[in-house]
């Protein structure tokens, strides 16, 4: 026989878990842990609220005494467990990382989440956790080239003021080639969309040869101004120069940023 029990609702309280129990969308859980505090408020047994719950003898005790000792905010909050499983020391952790900074074995190019586990003896998911805890990416590359030209930083506030500051009654392109692109096309013409079917295209294609792009950006509008040639010479780069300079309205300077 339990002693010392006494469960109490102030109307507030009563009003908040009536709506957990009337709530549609409430966990399950916190629903028959506020019924359990409500029957006992009503003066229900231990053997009534069982019944009435389905809940054991040894659950119904216990969530009479959360809501005694941390209230309503108790039962719609579990109480954090230790985890099964004990935490890696500093000693794996500190392996992991120091492997992860060096080559990997065999003639891969990374270390992989799979790869490290096995060297490591611990789990892929251990392996994750602490690469992200320290920021570790290594399937990521970052490119860099660190230039000879002593004039560097001048060109780079050159180029760099061009775009963000561009004088005026002028218009500031970006100019560049792309060489080599393959003119293809389908074999068949294809189906248009329709209700009811996809569009079709054909699996194979036909080869027509290659074409040069051209094109200038201007980054201030975002307009783009291309030409498609069939050869790639210093002829064809002066006729596109002159389209240029044909498109661009009259009176304005035309700056050219050329491979940046």
């Amino acid at each position: 026989m339990r002693t010392g029990i006494s469960v109490s609702v102030s109307p507030a309280d009563r009003v908040r878990l009536d709506s957990v129990v009337t709530d549609r969308n409430s966990p399950q859980k916190h629903v028959w842990r506020a019924r359990i505090v409500l029957l006992s408020a009503d003066g229900h047994g231990t053997h009534d609220i069982m019944r009435l719950t389905g809940k054991s003898k040894t659950c119904v005790w216990r969530w009479q005494e959360r809501f005694m000792v941390a209230g309503a905010n108790g039962l719609l909050r579990d109480k954090t467990r230790p985890s099964r499983i004990p935490p890696l020391g500093a000693q794996v952790t500190d392996r992991v990382v120091a492997l992860t900074l060096t080559d990997p074995p065999g003639e891969t190019t990374h270390w992989t989440s799979a790869a490290m586990a096995e060297t490591a003896g611990v789990s892929v998911s251990s392996v994750q956790r602490i690469w992200r805890s320290h920021g570790l990416q290594p399937h990521r590359m970052c490119q860099f080239k660190l230039p000879n030209d002593p004039q560097f930083a001048a060109k780079v506030r050159d180029v760099v003021g061009l775009y963000v500051d561009p004088p005026a009654h002028a218009v500031v392109l970006s100019v560049d080639e792309k060489s080599q692109i393959q003119a293809l096309d389908r074999t068949q013409p294809g189906l248009p969309l329709k209700k009811g079917r996809c569009g079709t295209v054909t699996h194979d294609y036909k080869r027509n040869g290659t074409t040069t792009l051209f094109a200038a950006l201007n980054v201030l509008e975002g307009g783009v101004i291309g030409r498609c040639m069939q050869r790639h010479r210093h002829q064809e780069f002066i006729r596109f120069l002159n389209t240029i300079e044909a498109e661009v309205p009259a009176g304005k300077l035309v700056h050219v940023i050329l491979d940046n």
